[in-house]
């Protein structure tokens, strides 16, 4: 890993050398834009609207909109004279308890490594933290840019996290929100059930990007000439549910289905009903998939059969 900023924590009187570095990185498969025909990569040049030159980027400076076609240029000396305290320094502003921030905040992670002879200090901030069962409210400057930002400790290392400012959090504006809905208390208790049944441990590790996945395997096939498998098709989207209870009870079902467990379990019914449920989808299923390739069968008998008659 690379150090994308060098500073000091800030705490109290202390000060810990860190290097910042990025904590996470996007997986996604990147395509250029190219010529279809031979491949040539796109080029794009950067012209004035005006005058329709070709700009360097020496001559590009950056512009501020304020209305009717007019704009404000600042330059680098303009933005070189705003007062940035925490322009090397990450200023310790308060300890809270975790809970107390909401995620729709988070919006970066980094780790902290301490430098030079800062190990000491930062490995009795990390202890403190994790001993208070609290996270620090900090402030960094990162490319120019003022956050807020919380201190906490994972696997052994300080991880800052910038953070939205609240007023960059958007309010929910919905029209259902000023509806009168009311949920009856049977159909509260049965979601409650499907929760239940649904409960479970999160482990990162147990999930996968498919679509990713899948989109290598024919980059793969492509470069080594194979033939590209097509993948299983992805189930298509429920549709919305016009019986809200009898959709939450089969949901509960196939949840327990999945866990292996009787799904008759908790709801009154007994379990041979269950199973004369299930026996017509499965009897059902080859049948739709014989019948296409019963009549493919019988065209190209037909079609050899037209061939031979012309042939004789």
């Amino acid at each position: 890993m690379r150090a994308i900023w060098k500073g000091a924590v800030s705490f109290g009187l202390v000060s810990i050398a860190v290097k910042l570095y990025s904590a996470t990185e996007e997986k996604d498969i990147r395509f250029h834009q190219v010529h279809r025909t031979d491949g040539g990569r796109i080029k794009y040049q950067r012209t004035c609207s005006v005058d329709g030159e070709v700009v360097s980027y020496d001559d590009i400076a950056k512009g501020y909109d304020i209305g009717g076609g007019e704009m404000v240029i600042l330059t680098d000396e303009d933005f070189a004279d705003l007062p940035l305290s925490t322009s090397r320094a990450i200023d310790v502003l308060e300890f809270v308890p975790a809970e107390q921030i909401d995620p729709i905040l988070f919006a970066k992670a980094y780790y902290l490594e301490p430098e030079g002879q800062a190990a000491k200090p930062y490995v009795l901030l990390r202890d403190a933290l994790r001993d208070a069962d609290r996270v620090a409210i900090v402030k960094i400057a990162i490319r120019q840019r003022e956050q807020l930002a919380t201190l906490r400790v994972r696997d052994d290392v300080l991880v800052l996290n910038t953070m939205m400012w609240p007023d960059e959090v958007r309010t929910p504006e919905f029209g259902f929100l000023d509806d009168d809905i009311e949920t009856r208390p049977a159909e509260l208790a049965m979601a409650s059930s499907l929760i239940d049944s649904m409960a479970g441990s999160f482990k990162p590790d147990e999930f996968t990007d498919n679509y990713r996945a899948a989109l290598q395997e024919v980059i793969d096939a492509k470069v080594e000439g194979r033939e590209v498998v097509q993948p299983e098709e992805a189930e298509e989207a429920p549709a919305a549910a016009i019986d809200l209870m009898a959709a939450l009870k089969a949901s509960v079902e196939r949840a327990r289905q999945a866990r292996g467990e009787n799904p008759s379990e908790g709801t009154g019914k007994a379990s041979p009903p269950a199973k004369k449920a299930s026996s017509p989808r499965k009897r059902a299923a080859p049948a739709k998939k014989a019948a296409p390739a019963k009549s493919t069968t019988a065209r190209k008998t037909t079609s050899a059969a037209k061939a031979t008659k012309k042939s004789a």
